[in-house]
């Protein structure tokens, strides 16, 4: 059985209680948050045994063997860095942290002290994304020519609302971007060459951008996100011989369809169920088990690089965080 604790008590950390029911051996143990009544709220409707009106206390109960953090991910080092001093394993949400810098002394406090931490990139570990990988490696579509992804909402935020604030992180990027860009860089991996442009709104956050990805390889990437209308939140892969398109949406699809050339168009779906964070928690058990301490599917490389990516998109687009 591995025992399961949740820092915080958001939206995202209720949609993963509620996943966690689904992971075989899984049991959750306590939740933490800085405000008591709110984690005793969330303990009583997701069964946790115990209630902290702190991180620290979380992170110190001796019968939790890994600690999924859910906090808006201004707070990802400061909730990561207690747990990890700690000695517990952490499952961190994505975007790691606000940047380079600070998501490398996550990594190298983890590996010193051989603690399990992996990025809770979910797309990564849906069963239809990871078949998608698979046809690519397999050839499938020949050679891999173009990603193109995008993820764009309605708003508009109010002027007081997290998405706004530079010093929360804010602007379209960190939330949303990071899902194209880290599609693109599972398929081809890292680009030679980057071109990045935003509209920035009043507080200097991204409003809506465009990335261009280019590859020595003759490959492109062509991503968006943004918060000024809702897009269609779908994404194709195109290779010499086909092209594999990605229905909203793309970071969990319910099916994807394959085309070929010279083949009717193939529709490849799997088996739905809950909301789609247990694939994480079964990969983080998975590691556990086998006494590893970072996972071969959501490696710390993997994460790093994507981080210089969102890095160098944002001093591109002139967006900083205060």
């Amino acid at each position: 059985m591995t025992r399961w604790g949740i820092l915080a008590t958001g939206h995202i950390a209720s949609r993963f209680a509620e996943d966690l029911r689904l992971v075989p051996d899984a049991e959750l143990v306590a939740v933490g948050s800085r405000a008591a009544d709110s984690a005793q709220r969330f303990a009583e409707t997701y069964g946790a045994k115990r209630a902290y009106g702190s991180w620290v206390e979380l992170a110190a109960d001796p019968e939790i063997d890994v600690i999924y953090v859910a906090t808006p991910h201004a707070a990802h080092h400061e909730a990561a860095m207690t747990c990890l001093t700690a000695g517990r394993a952490v499952l961190l949400e994505k975007p790691f942290t606000l940047d380079l810098a600070s998501s490398t002394e996550l990594v190298d406090t983890a590996r010193a002290a051989g603690v399990f931490l992996m990025e809770a990139m979910w797309m990564r570990l849906n069963p239809i994304i990871r078949r998608v990988v698979e046809l690519v490696e397999q050839g499938a579509i020949g050679t891999l020519r173009n990603v193109r992804a995008d993820f764009g909402v309605a708003g508009p935020f109010p002027a007081e609302h997290r998405m706004r604030n530079p010093a929360l992180g804010g602007g379209a990027l960190l939330d949303l971007g990071i899902y194209p860009i880290s599609l693109a860089h599972l398929l081809l991996g890292v680009p030679e060459h980057i071109r990045s442009w935003a509209h920035l709104g009043p507080e200097g956050t991204d409003e809506n951008t465009g990335i261009l990805f280019g590859y020595d390889s003759g490959a492109v990437a062509t991503l968006s996100c943004g918060m000024v209308g809702a897009s269609e939140l779908s994404a194709s892969i195109t290779g010499s011989t086909g092209r594999i398109d990605l229905p909203e949406p793309f970071f969990r699809p319910g099916s994807v369809i394959l085309h070929r050339d010279g083949f009717a168009p193939e529709t490849i779906s799997a088996e739905e169920a809950g909301n789609g964070y247990q694939y994480e928690a079964i990969e983080v058990q998975r590691c556990l088990a086998a006494g590893l301490t970072e996972s071969p599917l959501v490696p710390h490389t993997t994460t790093l690089e994507v981080m210089t990516l969102l890095d160098t998109v944002r001093e591109q687009i002139g967006v900083r965080y205060v």
